[in-house]
């Protein structure tokens, strides 16, 4: 049987912004369309939920199954992460990794994510790939291998994803272990999602069919299907592929879930870590499952205390003390409990009893005082206007009626949630402060670097002191065991069905009187804007001596502005729903203003104000110097960073793209307010400048917009500035290994010099890319991941410069086989100059280049950001429809000649990691490796140092 539901009716759910001391105009209404779709269970218990939408660019297939890190049997913690891995492979009629193959040939994209409560997969792919997905879908479900080849290759992906995502990160352990241990007791969620490498390797094959068995069934999946499509082709393809699958005559085990006792006494966790660059402080408290009608009022309180700029712990910790270089608060509710995690990392220099004094001082003001009605409508205004960007695509929709299921059994919980939201009073804030932000009930975590430890403290000193539950243990498997069928015997894929087009969005130009570009595409019905204003110069305009100005220009601009204050700027902008960010690239400063229509001029005013009168206060420039230093102590320490900026300067050497972006340590702790203020003066200006506005506005009420807000940017007499020779002379290629002491990964990247943005050859060097690291059919995660298990990813990116970008390959693997990595990596370099590529692998190619352009375009932001590119190239706006053709027009021939430019021997490679496990290795197969210790490294020379 089925019903619609139309939630509310065909009305919106509205939020009315009270007027705050800080909004100088009578605000409106942010207007929510409630979520829309259609339901029906098919007799084997799979639950399909449809949202049609016949102005999207592509359909969305998603299968949720209700499984997920609390149904690890005993001892298998991970397990279920790992089978996600494991069902996304190989299916009776499918070989190793054809899904992805079928994706990314249909120019659509792929994944699938676990956590505690479920599992799901997922696709998006132009709306006649519906048939196709849908049957991938009902084979996983049906007929999926699960063989002794890809139960050993998805655990050793898995391993190595552990190693990038926890060992790696200098806070990986602190997130996953150390606050993940402590944050319950006795509950089924006590153990991390992604499980330990001695669990995995304890794994045998076996115990992946059983697992199977026991979980994956029609009856605990729900598919949602959102976009471009027929509601009634897709009922009957849902019946044809799916009506027929069985569910197991054996029922799903069920835990036993143990009580968890209540703290009523407060307990110290001190943790150590190798490659700790700054301590961190947490405070955890239990908090409540997902349906809790307190729910809300913590996600209101969560909101006051640490989202956005001017939330309390920001202005606390961060801005005004500078304790902390970041600090949150953030209630966190699954389906069947939750919790209350505050954190800060503490800023250099800074002690961490200073910094949980001041967090104890937090705690104790929400709990003790009533909170303003300002912060209460602005958190509610910022939770508001951050779903109507979730709901703007299709996939966005069906993403939060995914998780309102999983979560909440409800599809109609995240509307009634909104309603929910906004009836939270600040008594109802103050209550629930008081009730789960209790002191007897709280675990306080101090998590420091390696050399801090006392000597007699164990390694495993963060652990729970409480017993570890005892898990279900899943029965074995009695089905016999699937195969791949033989080659002429397997069904083939549905072929695609009929194109469904979509209306491109129309690109409006216009020139302001002051010089300014404006350009305007209608992109959405959604009452949203997105305004971004393109600046040329970017980091290529810092002096040689400055890195970092333009980013730190950027930074400071909305610091403190016109008549508003830096904390009057964040509390203005939160509490109309919007926000300004932004920054400099290597070619131009973006910065993008985001808002509700209704509150747009209210946002446009402060827009105004930071484009064309920010004040860069003393104080200011001191407190973001700090905050910047901070951060890139932390960035320093991470492989994967460390090794792209140290790529940078390889292959661009004294050139402005050499030095980093975002400054050094000592670049920063340099500037001087009036370089930054001249910096502002020569290069922010109206000619220099282009406006982007996309969104729901009408070409007429954009460029109105537009003339309110920057129509009267005065353009100065003085003649344009010019950035010359951005990329400098080509330099000699190197081998430069970093060698960063306790880094639990290693990091490999490597890159040759690339054509100009705007040169022909930047299209079928695209494509040349693409079959050398796009996606998961590129060679190097075939080659890197898929193969040989290696790393959890391998990828190779074409940078789009004026004046020539990078084609560079990045991955990381465990520190052992790092020298193996480089070389698989340099081999792909060398591959496609000799070897021929078919007319079909180029054509796939393209598709799944053009699919990508295409979901860039489909939102808001992305369309903007395309056409922000185009601009900051010189390119015409004609790009929007004219790169897919120029991509298309590519042939195995003009593949192979762009090819040449891509060699082993014309390669900068960098390694990041701790050498002594891998040096030997590669200095065989390259004797003038240079190894520079991480503490000698300097970003600043062009040199590094040497």
């Amino acid at each position: 049987m089925t019903r619609t539901a139309a939630l509310l009716g065909a009305s919106l759910l509205a939020l009315a912004m009270p007027a705050t001391t800080w909004a100088q105009s009578t605000p409106a209404p942010i207007t929510v369309p409630p979520l829309e779709y259609n339901h029906r269970e098919l007799a084997n218990g799979l639950d399909v939920y449809a949202m049609p939408d016949p102005t999207a660019g592509t359909v969305t297939v998603q299968v949720w199954y209700d499984v997920g890190g609390k149904d690890d049997p005993q001892g298998r913690s991970g397990f279920a992460h790992l089978f996600e891995h494991i069902l996304s492979r190989k299916t009776v009629n499918l070989p190793y990794g054809q899904i992805a193959t079928l994706v990314e040939n249909a120019g659509g994209t792929r994944n699938a994510s676990t956590s505690q409560d479920m599992t799901n997969y997922y696709e998006t792919v132009p709306p006649q790939y519906l048939e196709t997905m849908l049957w991938t879908h009902a084979e996983r479900m049906a007929r999926p291998v699960v063989d002794q080849a890809v139960f050993d290759a998805e655990r050793s992906i898995v391993k190595e994803e552990l190693r990038q995502r926890v060992y790696a990160p200098p806070y990986g352990r602190f997130g996953t272990f150390v606050i993940g241990d402590n944050t319950f007791d006795e509950s089924i969620y006590r153990r991390s999602v992604i499980g330990s490498i001695e669990e995995l390797d304890s794994a045998v094959i076996e115990d992946a069919r059983a697992f199977h068995e026991a979980y994956y069934r029609p009856a605990t999946a729900t598919l949602i299907v959102a976009g471009n499509f027929d509601q009634a082709q897709l009922d009957a393809w849902v019946d044809q592929y799916f009506g027929d699958i069985e569910n197991p005559a054996r029922p799903v085990p069920v835990m036993t879930r143990p009580v968890e006792t209540p703290r009523t006494q407060p307990r110290l966790v001190e943790a150590f870590a190798p490659n700790v660059p700054l301590p961190a402080v947490a405070a955890i408290y239990p908090g409540v499952k997902a349906s809790d009608p307190d729910a809300a009022a913590l996600e209101v309180l969560s909101g006051i205390m640490s989202r956005g700029d001017s939330s309390r712990l920001y202005q606390a910790l961060v801005y005004e003390s500078q304790l902390a270089s970041n600090a949150s608060l953030g209630s966190s509710t699954l389906e069947e409990d939750g919790s209350v995690v505050v954190s800060a990392t503490v800023a250099q220099g800074k002690a961490i009893a200073d910094v949980e004094a001041a967090l104890n001082a937090q705690l104790d003001r929400i709990r003790n005082e009533p909170v303003t009605e300002a912060e209460l409508a602005e958190a509610k205004t910022e939770i508001v206007s951050s779903e109507l960007r979730q709901r703007e695509t299709a996939s966005g929709r069906a993403f939060i009626l995914g998780r309102a299921l999983v979560d909440e059994g409800d599809p109609r919980a995240p509307d009634a949630n909104l309603a929910a939201i906004q009836a939270v009073t600040a008594a109802n804030v103050q209550r629930v402060a008081r009730r789960y932000l209790d002191e007897q009930a709280r675990v306080s975590v101090r998590y420091q670097d390696e050399s801090a430890r006392p000597s007699g403290v164990a390694e495993d000193s963060w652990k729970n002191p409480a017993p570890m539950p005892t898990f279900v243990t899943v029965p074995p498997a009695i089905l016999p065991a699937n195969e791949l069928l033989p080659e002429g015997q397997r069904m083939a894929p549905p072929a695609p069905g009929e194109v469904r087009t979509v209306a491109a969005p129309q690109i409006v130009e216009r020139t302001l009187s002051n010089g300014m570009r404006l350009i305007v595409a209608k992109s959405t019905d959604l009452p949203i804007v997105n305004a971004q204003l393109v600046i040329g110069g970017g980091a290529a305009a810092d002096p040689t001596e400055r890195p970092g100005l333009a980013t730190m220009t950027a930074a400071l601009a909305s610091q403190g502005a016109g008549d508003r204050t830096a904390p009057e700027i964040a509390r203005t902008l939160e509490a109309l729903g919007a926000n300004i960010g932004g920054g400099a690239g290597a070619d131009a400063t973006t910065l993008f203003l985001s808002a509700p229509i209704a509150s747009a001029d209210a946002a446009g005013a402060v827009l105004a104000d930071v484009v064309m009168r920010p004040t860069f206060a003393e104080d200011e420039v001191a407190r973001s110097r700090t905050q910047a230093v901070n951060g890139l102590r932390v960035n320093l320490r991470q492989p994967g960073p460390l090794a792209s900026l140290v790529l940078g300067r390889l292959a661009y050497g004294a050139a402005p793209y050499g030095a980093p972006s975002s400054g050094t340590p000592d670049s920063l702790q340099g500037l001087t307010r009036d370089e930054i203020a001249a910096f502002h003066a020569r290069w922010w200006r109206p000619d220099n400048a282009a406006m982007i506005v996309t969104g729901g506005m009408t070409p007429d009420q954009a460029v109105a917009f537009a003339e309110r807000t920057l129509g009267n940017w005065t353009r100065p007499a003085e003649a344009l500035p010019v950035v010359a020779n951005r990329a400098g002379t080509p330099t000699p290629p190197r081998v430069v290994v970093v060698d960063l002491p306790g880094a639990g990964q290693a990091a490999v990247a490597a890159a040759v010099r690339g054509p100009r943005r705007a040169d022909p050859a930047f299209y079928p060097l695209s494509v040349v890319n693409s079959i050398i690291g796009g996606g998961s059919n590129g060679r190097l995660f075939q080659e890197v991941r898929a193969k040989r298990g290696l790393s959890y990813g391998a990828y190779s990116s074409l940078a789009t410069r004026v004046d020539g970008g990078l084609l560079s390959a990045t991955t990381q693997t465990k520190n052992e086989s790092a020298a193996e990595v480089v070389a698989l990596v340099l081999a792909e370099f060398d591959r496609l100059r000799t070897e021929p590529v078919s007319d079909t692998d180029v054509t796939n190619r393209e598709t799944w280049l053009t699919g990508s352009f295409s979901r860039a375009t489909e939102t808001t932001g992305g369309l903007g950001g395309v056409l922000a590119e185009a601009v900051t190239n010189g390119l015409p706006l004609s790009e929007v429809e004219a790169y897919p053709e120029r991509i298309r027009a590519t042939t195995p021939e003009t593949v192979t000649q762009a090819a040449q430019a891509v060699s082993a021997d014309g390669a900068y490679v960098v390694v990041v990691g701790q050498s002594a496990m891998f040096i030997d290795a590669l200095r065989a197969a390259h004797p003038d490796v240079v190894v520079i210790p991480a503490a000698d490294l300097d970003l600043n020379s062009p040199t590094l140092g040497l």
